[in-house]
């Protein structure tokens, strides 16, 4: 059985609730696949709340952020007050015979959690390196790392997932049964977020492409030509 978040009033999905999910898993998945989380903050010192999309990765059950030292996110965030991430993939249109049933296929989750300064030099650099892993694998080695003078210009938080969940749909439209025969086009169109071919720039002509560049585009082309 796999490991559940509780349900409470904060993340119970009422609005279709069949399409909720509350796996650990399954919410992490969605964390893991999402290129932006975007932050919802308390923002006092400028009299209100503020979203902001954020790159991120995940460490275990941890949302891991950077950011400059003075960013008014990275202190709200430091600060140990609730925060709010909400995560979001579009991966069709579902196109039906009514307007009224038109809907999009997608993976979503929002989370619940409370963040921390990451203060320990080997736990930043750790941190630092899962966000370049997310970006591109294999980058973090090949690449100059961060100087000292980098290091302490930049703020590392991670959040602690204490509530969850995670909402999705999948398949084709919903029509009422008296739509189902009309003489329209309906279906699903696919999206899709890919990398193409990399282009170097005039300081990097003739050298090698590395072979981690070619790898996520082939990984990628090999996943969208799969039956």
């Amino acid at each position: 059985m796999t490991k559940q978040f509780d349900i409470s009033d904060r993340n119970r999905v009422r609005r279709v609730a069949k399409r909720g999910a509350y796996d650990h898993k399954i919410v992490f998945e969605v964390i893991d696949a999402a290129p932006i989380g975007h932050v919802a903050i308390e923002d006092k010192s400028h009299g209100g709340v503020a979203v902001i999309p954020m790159f991120h990765s995940r460490m275990e059950d941890y949302v891991i952020f950077h950011g400059a030292t003075t960013s008014r996110l990275m202190t709200c965030l430091a600060s140990g007050a609730l925060v709010s991430i909400s995560f979001a993939m579009v991966d069709g249109l579902v196109l039906a015979k009514s307007l009224f049933h038109h809907s999009m296929n997608y993976r979503s989750a929002v989370v619940f959690g409370r963040g921390q300064m990451v203060h320990h030099d080997e736990e930043r650099l750790s941190a630092l390196k899962s966000l370049s892993d997310k970006i591109l694998p294999g980058r973090w080695e090949d690449a100059r790392g961060p100087s000292e003078q980098e290091m302490k210009a930049t703020a590392v938080v991670k959040v602690k997932i204490e509530s969850a969940s995670a909402k999705i749909r999948t398949g084709g439209p919903i029509d009422d049964p008296e739509d189902v025969k009309l003489p329209i086009w309906s279906g699903v169109i696919p999206v899709e977020t890919r990398f193409t071919n990399p282009v170097a720039d005039e300081n990097s002509n003739g050298l090698v492409t590395p072979d981690y560049l070619a790898q996520i585009v082939s990984r990628q082309a090999a996943t969208q030509n799969r039956p």
